[in-house]
């Protein structure tokens, strides 16, 4: 079932959970998220973003979540996941999506929140909830490239104030996290989460969670973390069952048997990252 995200991570926050929200890239990869949360009975997240809304078209990925609805008894909610054209998000709010992240990082403080505030606002009347993000991460995620010289850590102080002024209801933050995978050991500034979460009350989310040792993702859980979005681990899963089936059936032709692999491998990722984030049997 399609549910807000807002309900979603409301209840994370309040039990000291978090949602895992998994980036999607084709059915293969929705299908292999959404049977491992039901068997799992976890709520999830499902994200995508502007290259995949690209990849697969608005059109199929509004009907495929409408399927997904249909056929899976657990809390869902798609989410949009690092977009930046203002027009492609409201088309997308036109056309039912419930959760969007819009993100203008890349500006400065005030230009961020005039920004983020036009969807905020533009959102409301739909009830659509809105995440963006306060500080930069290093690294790639789709089309966004950030170098790590231009990474910028979260203040907590004008955290307060960006969430004050944009009325978000829902907050990534910059704490030393990069998108894709990290070249040598993460070092998280934990004691500055600590900090995001005296100040604001709203759920935290923590982008780049791919790679991140294990007690790392529990300690930012523990400090308001509700929401952990995974990417590039799964993909990485993906294609390496992809090729070790290839490999191993060279002569393989059928995409409803060679997937199979690299669906089984996502799988696993899916689950250890649900049991990580606590958000198992609460579905």
């Amino acid at each position: 079932m399609i549910v807000s995200r807002s309900r979603i991570l409301v209840d994370a926050q309040s039990k000291g959970y978090a949602v895992p929200a998994f980036n999607i890239h084709n059915l293969e990869t929705l299908k292999a998220v959404l049977e491992t949360a039901r068997d799992l009975r976890s709520p999830v997240m499902i994200a995508a973003t502007p290259g995949t809304v690209r990849y697969m078209g608005k059109e199929f990925l509004i009907k495929m979540m409408e399927a997904a609805r249909k056929s899976y008894d657990i809390p869902v909610c798609f989410h949009l996941d690092h977009h930046e054209n203002l027009d492609d998000i409201k088309n997308l709010i036109h056309m039912g999506v419930p959760s969007v992240m819009i993100d203008a990082s890349h500006y400065s403080f005030d230009e961020n929140i005039r920004i983020v505030r036009e969807i905020v606002e533009y959102a409301a009347p739909f009830g659509v909830t809105v995440e963006a993000e306060l500080g930069r991460l290093s690294g790639m995620e789709d089309d966004l490239v950030v170098d790590e010289r231009d990474q910028i850590y979260t203040n907590p102080k004008q955290a307060n104030e960006f969430v004050t002024r944009t009325g978000i209801d829902s907050l990534a933050v910059a704490i030393g996290t990069a998108h894709g995978l990290y070249k040598g050991e993460p070092k998280l500034d934990i004691d500055r989460l600590s900090k995001i979460q005296q100040e604001v009350d709203i759920p935290l989310v923590l982008h780049g969670a791919s790679g991140l040792p294990d007690e790392l993702v529990r300690k930012t859980i523990e400090r308001g973390i509700c929401k952990v979005n995974v990417a590039t681990e799964l993909k990485m899963a993906f294609v390496k069952g992809l090729r070790s089936y290839l490999k191993a059936n060279p002569e393989a032709n059928d995409p409803r048997y060679y997937f199979t692999d690299a669906v089984a491998g996502m799988k696993k990722v899916v689950a250890d990252k649900i049991k990580l984030c606590g958000s198992f049997n609460r579905g």
